[in-house]
């Protein structure tokens, strides 16, 4: 008989085994994805006690050349060496190389034939321009004057030194380089319009914004080593901290831009500019033109021959970019950041008018204040915004800002509102990953999806009148429902994103998973402190994507893997469906006299209606009875338990029995709206848990004092549900395809 039974229970298990979904391990820990923890990275996700990162220093000397448009350098570079290996060569970038006419990009890029297409634009995509792009390199040198060996790779040279250098050691030498500028408004070559020139034909003047323009070291950390995975144009920068010192000689009449700050002001400004520069210095309540529109417009008449040096200075920042042009006015205001002040600068010309004026250095104002909050107090003496057309980008202490009025001078809502919301984008890119400097080459999202998300905070908190952008979960919906077969997981390299997805899912759905971390999961208390401890833990240094997780979990107590396994490893969308809803009531005799005659189908208490009937809560309750409850099964507490006060109390509820299923994969938090017979609501809150043992389906019991009229998942659009028609309960009937061309006939 024991055998039998066994044999039966056996076949009972196999057949509740069979009957369960697939199991995903949506809810396991992480630990095995993510690096282990050592003496340079911990397992809370803080800088470890050995935590060490490479330090390289740049004296550099250009000049501009206006009449041909290009630019010729030379530059010693000090690179410090506190990793604790030996080192026998050095990796540089030379990123100009992807304007190269034979460079990788081009060959690899996927296009066809379109009708009609612009000339410029055809020929960038099969290499037919006649752009003679890329750096030439004149020599490599120690810093004795000998030639050093060198080996270039597309985007990459390797450095090789005669002798090695060991940990704690530097050693400087020197690189001399020209190469010719492009035209990033044609956007003729793969460079996608980051750097180069404008020309403005009605003034014959041109605009600059150059960055990617010196050889820079590679980055050489604990994780990887050498970060020299070629430039293909999409994965940004890896770039270490340093010193500059930049002498940048350009046109005399030009006003210059640059990270850091000019050191020779007095000589480059009239007595009038720079009057109007110190006093900007104390001006808290509104900007102060320091170069006018009325000095930028003599200026395009003139174009001088003559030359003037800028120079320029930056302690510990991981780049240097620059803008120069005649056009340019310029104006600064005071920023009270902690116990210190910057200075919020914009530089644009007329054609910027009058909306770059009047909202440019506000927008740069209120992100650093905004930023500083939510992550550490802006540390550089400037943020300045440049106007320029196309794209816009970011740099330590600079950016470029497109959002330009229509000729007539007439200022569009998009164009301001779409200028606006570039400018604190790229402003706030001094936080990330200036600052918090991630590895933009391999993971996009540490600093375009962290930037985004701070940057809707900021549009948010001072822009109420603004048109919501990216950040709230309805809005990542048409991404999320769209061609599977063209996402890709967060967790990916940025050159394996398909272009036509890259804002959507490396900018847009990690600021969405971070938005509804933050309303939606961990609540903004909690999510604010550990975020905040992430940029603090990192300021400066060169984190990862493991360190961010744990860091978050760490400064919470919150367990996220379930989250980050969902939002960033995978594709999953999420649509949890409302399957079923069961209205129940404790089985009493006058109970069973008041519905004597009703007729319910057993286990099913909403009315299936035939044909297009939707179902609903007509027919009533399906009845239960509950009993006393067995000594056995409390033993010694028995007589804690009052069963004729819980039976009373249980006889006043209603109880809904709700059945969900997962069809999208992602598992997020349950968020109920109930509506009460009396017209009142609540709304109520599970976490995502619920799924931790089922993550396909679950049912749940509720208890409700008054009866349940309409039964809603995710009310208020918060967890970027793809389907909002399997979210409410009765169900309500939806047009067939004949039914939408009928009525819209």
């Amino acid at each position: 008989m024991k055998q039998v039974l066994a044999g039966c229970l056996l076949l009972i298990g196999f057949a509740v085994q069979a009957q369960q979904p697939t199991w995903q391990g949506k809810f396991e820990q992480l630990d095995q994805q993510l690096p282990t923890p050592n003496e340079y990275r911990s397992g809370s996700g803080a800088p470890g006690p050995k935590y060490w990162q490479q330090q390289a220093d740049y004296v550099i000397d250009a000049e501009l050349n206006d009449e041909k448009q290009s630019i010729t350098g030379a530059e010693t570079i000090t690179y410090h060496n506190n990793s604790p290996d030996v080192l026998t060569y050095l990796w540089l970038q030379l990123d100009q190389n992807i304007n190269e006419k034979n460079n990788n990009t081009a060959k690899t890029t996927n296009n066809s034939v379109i009708d009609s297409v612009a000339a410029a634009t055809f020929a960038s995509t099969i290499n037919l321009t006649n752009f003679d792009g890329g750096f030439k390199i004149k020599s490599v040198k120690d810093a004795s004057g000998n030639a050093l060996k060198y080996t270039i790779n597309q985007t990459m040279m390797r450095v090789d030194l005669p002798k090695a250098l060991g940990p704690g050691q530097k050693m400087s030498f020197s690189v001399e380089w020209s190469f010719n500028i492009n035209d990033r408004v044609q956007r003729m070559t793969p460079n996608d319009g980051r750097s180069g020139m404008e020309f403005f034909p009605e003034d014959g003047n041109y605009l600059y914004i150059i960055a990617q323009w010196f050889p820079r070291m590679c980055v050489y950390d604990d994780v990887i080593g050498w970060q020299n995975k070629q430039f293909w144009g999409q994965g940004e920068f890896t770039v270490n901290f340093g010193n500059y010192k930049v002498n940048l000689t350009v046109p005399a009449d030009h006003v210059m831009a640059g990270t850091g700050m000019v050191s020779n002001l007095k000589e480059v400004l009239t007595a009038d500019q720079y009057a109007r520069f110190e006093k900007a210095k104390t001006s808290y309540d509104k900007p102060v033109i320091i170069c006018t529109q009325a000095e930028a417009v003599q200026r395009e008449k003139t174009k001088t021959k003559e030359k003037k040096t800028w120079r320029f200075e930056a302690e510990n920042v991981r780049d240097f970019a620059f803008a120069t042009s005649r056009k340019f006015i310029w104006d600064a205001q005071a920023v009270k950041v902690g116990d210190k002040t910057t200075l919020a600068m914009s530089y644009y010309p007329k054609e910027g008018n009058p909306l770059w004026e009047a909202e440019s250095t506000k927008a740069v104002k209120n992100t650093l204040v905004t930023y500083s909050k939510y992550s550490i107090n802006y540390p550089y003496p400037q943020a300045t915004s440049v106007h320029a057309a196309s794209l816009g980008m970011e740099y330590p202490m600079i950016c470029f800002n497109f959002g330009r009025p229509l000729k007539d001078g007439t200022i569009p809502d998009r164009v301001k509102w779409g200028m606006i919301g570039v400018i604190i984008h790229e402003v706030g890119h001094n936080f990330f990953p200036m600052i918090i400097n991630n590895d933009e080459r391999q993971w996009t999202w540490m600093d375009e999806g962290l930037n985004t998300f701070v940057q809707y905070r900021t549009e948010v908190e001072n822009y109420p009148d603004k048109p919501v952008g990216r950040g709230p979960a309805a809005g990542i919906v048409p991404y999320m429902k769209g061609n599977p077969d063209l996402q890709r997981p967060l967790m990916v390299n940025s050159e394996s994103v398909v272009r036509s997805n890259f804002g959507n899912e490396q900018y847009a759905k990690c600021a969405t998973a971070l938005n509804i971390l933050r309303e939606t999961v961990m609540g903004p208390e909690l999510f604010d402190k550990a975020f905040k401890e992430y940029a603090e833990r990192w300021a400066f240094k060169h984190p990862k994507p493991a360190d961010f997780f744990r860091t978050m979990e760490d400064a919470s107590a919150v367990d996220l893997d379930w989250f980050w396994r969902g939002w960033f490893y995978t594709t999953d969308n999420h649509d949890v469906s409302l399957d079923d809803v069961k209205w129940f009531k404790v089985k009493t005799n006058q109970a069973a006299v008041e519905n004597k005659g009703k007729k319910v189908a057993k286990g099913d208490l909403a009315a299936k209606g035939d044909g297009n009937k939707p179902a609903d809560f007509s027919q009533g309750p399906q009845y239960f009875n509950v009993i006393p409850t067995d000594d056995r099964f409390y033993g010694d507490f028995r007589n804690k338990i009052d069963d004729k006060a819980t039976i009373a109390k249980m006889e006043t509820k209603n109880f809904y029995e709700i059945t969900l299923s997962n069809k999208g994969g992602l598992v997020m938090p349950v968020i109920i709206e109930w509506t009460f017979k009396d017209g009142s609501k609540e709304i109520e809150r599970i976490p995502a848990e619920i799924w931790r043992l089922n993550e396909t389906k679950v049912t749940k019991v509720f208890a409700k004092d008054k009866e349940v009229v309409n039964v809603v998942i995710d009310p208020l659009k918060e967890t970027a549900d793809i389907s909002i028609e399997n979210n409410v309960f009765p169900k309500k009937n939806q047009p067939s395809k004949f039914d939408e061309l009928k009525k819209g006939k």
